[in-house]
């Protein structure tokens, strides 16, 4: 009797011509951007990619990794103040503080993910805010960096104005770039496969040798690691910091937003999302109140109609993803 034995291959899909192609020609456009672009639409520039790498990291976190945070301003925050200090108190250009902000938000990550994967589900949601918080209150109480009224960065004086402003927008253009890209080759990889084994099911994917508690330490500093550096690019560009501005609760509700309009747990989610947003915030902000409630209201009715987001729509239409991490089993 001759045993007959399948063996499975999983492959992944390949990326699509068009989504790469049309990221080739934004990337040609953008870089010449600061020699024909008026100085508004850079720093509008400069602004929205700080949303949108927050809210990668949060979907990174959440949408991957099954962790809801509603505390990850507490990075953004440490973010701005690390560029700060160094720039005021130790003489560094904030053009080289930007990414050093970010490495020192990652090792803060470590300790205080000590504090957060204690809890879990809701109480995880509940515990990582109240970290952002005392972490605020913490900064708020540092004269040196100007305590609960927050203060300027100096460190850009004597810095031409108009070479300050490229700098800052190349720097953003390439931390968008490499967020993108970097999430995208890592949740292809079978590390990323593991992460979302994880998010399903964490005893199912401990079974299958899936180290959860490293996976997750890794993800929770990585997102930190991106926050801070959404923090720090921020505030360079803003040039002031304060508490309330860094550590605002605002962060982590814009970015859950970007998200779910988007699309959670999908790589074009943030970016279809932060396109929305900004839209939205552009030409309604000014309706203070009325434009948060309109916010809110938004968020309600795709959360209960449309919960796959604009890209899960538009993946029903089409039936296609433009950025896809899905993988292939075919049998041999």
């Amino acid at each position: 009797m001759t045993v007959h034995t399948q063996h499975i291959n999983m492959t992944r899909t390949p990326l699509p011509i068009l989504p790469i192609s049309l990221g080739v020609l934004f990337l040609g456009t953008a870089i010449t951007m600061p020699f024909w672009g008026q100085a508004y639409w850079l720093h509008e520039f400069v602004n929205i990619s700080c949303f949108f790498i927050f809210a990668m990291m949060w979907n990174l976190l959440a949408g991957y990794g099954g962790m809801v945070s509603v505390g990850q301003q507490a990075f953004f925050g440490l973010g701005g103040y690390f560029v700060l200090a160094m720039g005021n108190l130790a003489g560094v250009s904030p053009f080289i503080g930007i990414p050093l902000a970010a490495i020192l938000t990652a090792i803060m990550a470590l300790p205080l993910s000590k504090l957060a994967f204690r809890l879990n589900g809701g109480y995880f949601a509940i515990g990582t805010w109240v970290i952002a918080e005392v972490v605020r209150l913490t900064v708020a109480n540092i004269s040196i960096v100007g305590g609960g009224s927050g203060t300027s960065l100096t460190a850009f004086r004597g810095v031409d104005r108009v070479f300050r402003q490229h700098m800052t927008y190349w720097i953003a253009l390439t931390c968008v770039v490499a967020t993108v890209a970097l999430i995208l080759l890592f949740l292809r990889s079978k590390q990323g496969l593991a992460l979302q084994a994880i998010r399903d099911s964490e005893v199912a994917a401990s079974s299958q040798g899936v180290d959860v508690i490293r996976m997750k330490l890794a993800v929770y500093v990585v997102a930190a690691l991106g926050c801070g550096l959404a923090g720090a690019l921020y505030f360079a560009s803003n040039l002031r910091i304060s508490p309330d501005a860094a550590f605002s609760v605002n962060w982590t509700a814009f970015a859950i937003f970007i998200v779910m309009i988007g699309g959670v747990g999908r790589i074009e989610g943030p970016i279809i999302g932060t396109f929305v947003f900004w839209l939205i915030n552009h030409y309604l902000s000014d309706y203070g109140t009325w434009y948060l409630i309109g916010l809110g209201g938004l968020a309600i009715v795709m959360s209960l109609y449309m919960k796959d987001g604009l890209a899960g729509f538009i993946h029903r239409k089409t039936g296609k993803d433009f950025l896809s991490i899905k993988r292939i089993y075919r049998s041999k």
